[in-house]
């Protein structure tokens, strides 16, 4: 499939490419006496790879799951498409355009590839449950159309012969692969990955970055990534954020962030 088979793609909301689109302000996340996330402010820019790294147990996942709407956090602001908030329910996260994928798969074991892909359409779906039900002229329609644009993530993905398959039975990287298909299915304007590629080999690896560049440069979905392998983050990200025990301790370009000392401490596990 070639980039003009395609009729996925991330909303026009009318923000130029390269500008803001979404900034967390002076965000700080408590659970009782501990504190997650400190006083972090950054932004991802519309169309860019943004990578979210530190040491385990930096704070990166809940960050992740302040972004879109999981957790609450007591101080800070998150501003999405020039819309500011305190915080956000998870559905109005993907209603908004925010979609994410998990650190550990979160799949529908029991269901085919296909509809794992599927359930991904459902914000979409205008017409009510009855007339779903009745499968008939205009929701019969619009359920042709959404399968028709989840048979082309399918085939973007390159899993079309386990299309019929119950993903529980499918191997991990091929589950991962799922998964992404599913978000990609909300078509969104900025997509949330955690650790795609957590648990993968080399050859699996190669895949699931050269899908995050295509996805990135056909759909024009801007990305957000947590990753571990820094050979990783620095092939596919335009600017780094790291985290360390909750604070930011650096922000820029892949090579100034390498080459930052409170990085390489932070990572050879230095004392604070």
């Amino acid at each position: 499939m070639t980039a003009h088979d395609i009729t996925l793609h991330a909303p026009d909301d009318g923000i130029a490419e390269g500008a803001e689109l979404l900034r967390v302000d002076d965000v700080t996340l408590r659970f009782g006496g501990v504190t997650a996330i400190e006083d972090v402010s950054f932004n991802i820019n519309k169309g860019e790879i943004r990578a979210i790294i530190g040491p385990n147990g930096a704070g990166k996942t809940s960050m992740l799951n302040v972004i879109n709407g999981f957790y609450h956090p007591q101080e800070g602001t998150i501003t999405f498409r020039g819309e500011k908030r305190r915080a956000m329910k998870t559905y109005e996260a993907a209603a908004s355009g925010i979609a994410r994928t998990f650190q550990n798969v979160a799949l529908f074991t029991g269901m085919s590839t296909l509809d794992n892909i599927m359930s991904g359409r459902s914000l979409k779906m205008n017409k009510s449950f009855l007339a779903q039900m009745i499968y008939f002229g205009p929701a019969r329609d619009e359920e042709i159309e959404h399968r028709r644009k989840v048979e082309e993530i399918i085939d973007f993905l390159e899993i079309a012969h386990i299309r019929r398959q119950p993903v529980g039975k499918l191997p991990y990287g091929l589950q991962k692969r799922v998964e992404l298909g599913r978000a990609l299915a909300l078509e969104p304007d900025l997509l949330l990955l955690d650790e795609p590629m957590a648990g993968m080999n080399l050859e699996e690896k190669e895949d699931m970055s050269r899908f995050i560049i295509e996805v990135n440069e056909t759909f024009g979905t801007t990305i957000a990534l947590i990753e571990h392998d820094m050979g990783v983050v620095m092939d596919l990200a335009d600017r780094v954020v790291v985290l360390d025990y909750g604070k930011k301790i650096a922000d820029g370009a892949p090579a100034e962030v390498q080459a930052n000392q409170a990085v390489i401490d932070a990572y050879l596990g230095v004392p604070h």
